[in-house]
């Protein structure tokens, strides 16, 4: 063994010490150690070995053996079964690998430079083998996650994994049995601030992945009732240059609509499987800008192409203090700018606008005239559409947060 692998073995019982003091001073789920020492030990023990493995192996290029992988994917269940976040775990892989090559860049620098034939051994080795360990050890996490998770709950874990770039989702995903294509739309649908009723959303959740076989979270608007449904769903490569959302789209969201019975708005944007993160922010804006459609079957998603008027107005960066101030006035009403975004959407034709928020025209007429109490402006005058309008577009479509 050559010197490289030698202060390698040297330094790996304090390079393991450092990584364990790191995961209990960067993520919170570690510092239960304080009270449970065991998990600890454990965990020092795993990352000493993971260390010596690597120098025993490396020098002559040999992969992990079944049972070294039996003992990985046993600690990423182990790590799941005592209550794991998915986010400590994504967590915890970047940590030691950015650690493991921390440790072989220093044990370099401290031989200056050392053997550079050493060195190309470790670092060819750590890549593809490290990639098997980190399968392995998702593999064992995923296994516990379905034991414990309901299948809504696998599904959405599932979901906010691909919008993430979370490597776990293909484990996932192959354990679900649900397909991760090359190309996905992202589709967000928006559902304003009105309460849900008795719908037992879980149950319409499950039933639309079990009806169209795609990813679907639903994730609340923190200090509201609403919220928003976003799913996944796979597409052709010649559908993303298409100005129209997929018609497997078309479908998800009707259906969901229909199930809803309130109104709602979506989005959807198209991307490469990698690009998802970037697709779910444009769908998110898209939903946000689009007009709120009645609980029916008929609701359609809106592409960038149906309101790309909407998002230039919100993306001009002039956002000044008096608008901020309309805003904030409309605040107290209820459903104030819900209210004027279906009226304006609607040609300022009442019965139409009180019809998609699902309200009587009186209860409508109402609220106009509570905006004019709040802001003194006239939402039917030349001022009011141009002022409230602009506050409605910029406040909905997120670009003041």
């Amino acid at each position: 063994m050559g010197s490289l692998f030698a202060e390698l073995t040297r330094q790996a019982p304090t390079n393991a010490r450092r990584e364990v003091d790191m995961y209990q001073r960067e993520i919170p789920e570690f510092r239960s150690w304080e009270t449970k020492p065991r998990g600890r030990d454990e965990t020092m023990e795993y990352s000493v070995w993971l260390r010596r493995r690597t120098i025993e192996l490396s020098p002559d290029n040999s992969e992990l053996t079944d049972d070294d992988l039996r003992y990985i994917t046993a600690i990423g269940e182990l790590r799941a079964g005592a209550g794991m976040s998915s986010d400590s775990r994504q967590q915890v892989l970047q940590l030691h690998t950015t650690l493991m090559l921390r440790d072989i860049h220093e044990a370099a620098e401290s031989l200056r430079g050392g053997d550079v034939e050493e060195l190309m051994q470790v670092m060819t080795w750590f890549a593809p083998q490290g990639d098997r360990g980190i399968v392995a050890y998702q593999q064992g996490f995923i296994t516990v996650l379905r034991r414990r998770l309901p299948y809504v709950e696998q599904v959405a874990l599932l979901a906010r994994s691909l919008l993430t770039g979370d490597p776990m989702a293909a484990n996932l995903a192959a354990a679900l049995d649900l397909q991760l294509p090359e190309f996905c739309a992202v589709t967000v649908i928006r559902v304003p601030d009105s309460p849900l009723g008795d719908l037992d959303l879980d149950n319409e959740i499950e039933a639309l992945v079990k009806a169209h076989r795609v990813p679907v979270v639903w994730q609340p608007e923190s200090g509201t009732r609403g919220g928003e449904l976003i799913a996944v769903v796979p597409c052709a490569d010649e559908v993303i240059r298409l100005p129209s959302a997929p018609g497997a789209v078309a479908d998800l969201v009707g259906d969901f609509a229909g199930a809803l019975g309130r109104p709602c708005a979506a989005g959807t944007a198209t991307a490469p499987l990698g690009e998802l993160p970037d697709a779910l922010e444009r769908a998110r804006r898209i939903s946000r800008s689009a007009p709120l459609g009645k609980p029916s079957r008929r609701v359609r998603p809106h592409t960038m192409a149906d309101v790309f008027v909407e998002l230039a107005v919100a993306d001009v960066p002039f956002v000044d203090a008096w608008l901020r101030t309309v805003a904030r006035r409309l605040e107290p009403g209820p459903d104030l700018l819900t209210t004027l975004d279906a009226y304006y959407r609607h040609d300022m034709n009442r019965g139409a606008a009180a019809a998609a928020l699902n309200v009587h025209p009186r209860t409508l007429d109402y609220r106009l005239r509570r905006v004019g109490e709040l802001t003194g402006i006239d939402p039917a005058s030349a001022h009011g559409i141009r002022t409230l309008s602009t506050v409605v577009t910029r406040r909905l479509s997120g670009a003041w947060s």
